[in-house]
């Protein structure tokens, strides 16, 4: 009997630490007990009035029958009820009421970010127990917590309630570096990339063991968009607000002015001090601050490539890691006024949306080595691949593009260098078969960042392998053997460097990475209800992920390619098709010669052919036009494409790459980089024409002495006609216009010159 009345004693002092909570546990404990046979609500009410009889009291009275009943509760669960298990009850009443706190807070009209996070932390506070809010509880939380750190897009929250929990949300917050005069959100690649976890590794419900195991985000930091706001109002730059509405060219001019001015901006003694305090938890480890205002990412609008984001080693003592961190911040808030994402949103109708900067701070993934730092290899990601050249391929198992190094050579277009393209259905598959053609088409520069200089360095893979020891080549390289690529079969391999090509051979078929981004994308697209791209890093063992969006998909509609072609009206026939579509009615036609464009000898000449592009683009604005030119549009490697962004190509309806192979530049397979989304997401048709294949065909004959109108519509330009031809179809085909078809089931296309049809198709 003594060991029974320290027991209730012991529980009731417990739970007499929470008074707020006495009824919901008394509650829980009477639910338990009838679930486990115990006794019910009848038994111990009459339980309770046979008492206060026995006593001389009179049982009717309610306060002490009450009273008498809530003790029989405490007793029976007291001695009955093993430790943890009441414990966990107890915790569970706990985290009702808090909850019910927080709800109440986060529903308030008249809603407060630091009353918000402190309810959501003494929440948080409470151990987590096995007993959860239920769903339809939780959801509402969820969905107002979301809103209020994270993001106020609805698309994103309608998949995050199901799936980060208040919990998460806690996590986040602590995380968040925000000023107290403004509210704010994490953004749009955050948000993407917290979510993409969670997806991955579900908290609270049975998830897959192999993605446990491997899956990672890096460790991160966010700086909310009230930081963003009260920086512009700080140093009255309130005036860029209405940036976006100017034109063009007023655009592009005052944005080289931003530059000076954000530099002479300041941050307040709070900011400052919160900046030193992320600086002080990073140490002096390598980091990368990643726009991610409110809109990017976000469902059909991925901004790929629009804003900036900046490398940072972060070394040397505080007051100089401070001012580099600074700048980068300064960098990534400027590119929210920068031509090519108000364009962007000019082109998509979202000028009219206040948007806003946060940034993402995270740690670097990979190690150092020597005075580099890099992942052993990264990508991006996709679990639909509009590529395919084989049946073999399954475009719902989706592809990947790996390269050795940082990932920023994945998704950019690069000159003279090749991503693997690793088909998920079957990873091993790759177009080229020959050795030549497998060295040719392959990654021949690493980026890295410098950690002496601070600055991210493209250089040569093998440069690089000789001045370091990494552990992990035997994933990465094969070796030509007497005109015999493979890869090597022990890690012990001592490697003839001169004689290895990167294609990742071992990493593929020796470690669990292709399966895991199959699952990884297909659960994704799967909790997205749409396709997904993910950037990612591969270090360790481990799957980072770095970035998750929706994917623009082209329509594989089924073309229907027309068999009565007259020779005399063919322009030109393809057989690499990347992404299917077709074109009628275009009108215009501005072609760079890329024989004339290779025979440039300087950059400023090259650059200047950009310009010129760029502003042919914006005087066809609303005409139905094709723009064909060199190898690689895009590429950061002038000599191999005309380097023009989306910005300066956005009114186009067709983008054609032309190869020759005495000029080299053969068109990449592009299929992932932020330029080839770009032209997905704007329905912007693309073809690449191989005119030395004996399988194409392309009549250039018809470009180069069709009437030149480039210097009757821009006489400025008119010293460019040998390389810029701006060609106006009607005028010269008998008033019929050009129509391309790109079949990429079949992975056939052909242009060709046909009536046009009344109406724009």
């Amino acid at each position: 009997m003594n060991g029974e009345l320290l027991k209730t004693y012991r529980l009731f002092q417990r739970m007499m630490e929470y008074p707020d909570s006495l009824a919901t546990m008394r509650k829980l404990f009477l639910e338990a007990m009838e679930e486990q046979g115990g006794p019910d609500r009848k038994t111990l009410i009459r339980k309770a009035e046979a008492f206060l009889t026995a006593s001389g009291e009179d049982p009717t009275d309610e306060a002490k029958l009450k009273e008498i009943f809530n003790m029989f509760i405490d007793i029976t669960v007291a001695t009955t009820f093993p430790g943890e298990k009441i414990e966990s009850y107890i915790n569970f009443a706990r985290k009702h009421t808090q909850f019910s706190r927080l709800v109440s807070e986060v529903n308030k009209e008249e809603l407060t970010y630091s009353k918000v996070k402190r309810e959501l932390k003494a929440f948080c506070a409470i151990p987590e127990g096995e007993i959860l809010i239920p769903p339809n509880e939780a959801e509402g939380a969820r969905v107002g917590l979301t809103n209020q750190f994270i993001s106020n897009q609805l698309p994103f929250i309608g998949i995050a309630k199901h799936h980060l929990t208040v919990r998460d949300v806690g996590d986040i917050s602590d995380r968040i570096i925000r000023t107290r005069r403004r509210p704010g959100r994490i953004g749009g690649k955050s948000a993407g990339m917290v979510l993409a976890h969670r997806i991955l590794v579900p908290r609270f419900t049975k998830g897959d063991p192999e993605l446990e195991r491997h899956i990672r985000i890096p460790e991160s930091w966010y700086v909310n968009t009230g930081v963003f706001s009260d920086f512009i109002d700080r140093n009255e730059l309130f005036h860029f607000h209405s940036q976006k509405y100017k034109s063009r060219e007023m655009i592009e001019e005052e944005y080289k002015q931003i530059a000076e001015l954000f530099a002479n901006a300041s941050f307040s003694k709070e900011m400052l001090e919160k900046f030193r305090y992320l600086l002080e938890i990073t140490g002096e480890s390598p980091l990368v601050l990643r726009s991610s205002s409110l809109l990017e990412d976000n469902f059909g609008y991925a901004f790929s490539g629009k804003y900036d984001s900046v490398f940072l080693g972060n070394q040397g003592d505080m007051e100089t890691r401070l001012k580099s961190f600074i700048r980068g911040l300064n960098r990534v808030h400027m590119s929210t006024f920068g031509p090519a994402p108000i364009l962007y949103r000019k082109k998509n109708n979202l000028l009219d949306f206040n948007e806003q900067m946060s940034v993402l701070v995270q740690k670097v993934v990979g190690r150092r080595f020597g005075r580099y730092f890099f992942p052993f290899a990264a990508g991006v990601g996709f679990s639909f691949s509009a590529y395919s050249w084989t049946p073999r391929i399954n475009k719902e198992d989706g592809m990947m593009r790996l390269v050795m190094g940082l990932g920023t050579r994945a998704v950019d277009r690069t000159g003279g260098d090749y991503p693997r393209m690793i088909h998920l259905s079957d990873p091993m598959l790759r177009p080229e078969v020959s050795p030549d053609k497998i060295r040719k088409y392959s990654q021949k520069f690493m980026d890295v960042l410098n950690l002496e200089t601070g600055q991210l360095e493209s250089r040569p893979y093998r440069e690089i392998m000789k001045e370091i020891n990494h552990p992990d080549l035997f994933h990465a390289l094969s070796e030509d053997e007497d005109g015999h690529l493979a890869p090597p079969m022990f890690k012990s391999t001592k490697f003839a460097l001169n004689r290895t090509c990167i294609t990742f051979d071992n990493l593929i078929q020796k470690t669990p990475l292709p399966r895991l981004m199959k699952k990884s994308l297909a659960t994704l697209a799967e909790a997205y209800g749409r396709p997904v791209d993910v950037e990612f890093a591969w270090d360790g063992d481990h799957l980072y992920i770095v970035q998750c969006r929706t994917l623009s998909v082209a329509r594989d509609e089924a073309i229907v390619m027309p068999d009565d072609i007259e020779k005399e009206r063919l322009f030109f026939k393809n057989n690499r098709i990347i992404s299917g579509g077709a074109v009628h009615n275009i009108e215009y036609i501005v072609y760079v010669d890329p024989r004339a464009y290779a025979a440039l000898t300087t950059v400023d000449e090259k650059i200047e052919i950009a310009k010129a592009v760029s502003l042919i683009n914006r005087g066809l604005v609303g005409k139905r036009y094709a723009l064909f030119g060199p190898g690689r549009w895009g590429s950061n490697d002038i000599n191999l494409g005309v380097k023009a962004g989306y910005e300066d190509i956005n009114n186009a309806l067709l983008l054609g790459e032309i190869a020759y192979e005495e000029n080299g530049s053969t068109p990449e397979v592009s299929y992932g980089t932020h330029f080839f989304n770009d032209l997905v997401e704007s329905g912007i048709v693309h073809v690449a024409i191989f005119p030395d294949d004996p399988e194409s065909f392309f009549r250039e004959e018809f470009l180069l002495d069709a009437p030149n109108r480039l210097a009757e519509s821009h006489p400025d330009l008119s010293h460019l006609e040998p390389v810029i031809h701006l060609i106006h179809v009607p005028s010269c085909c008998d008033r019929m216009g050009l129509s391309v078809f790109q079949d990429s089931r079949n992975q056939t296309g052909a242009g060709f010159f046909e009536t046009r049809a009344p109406e724009d198709g």
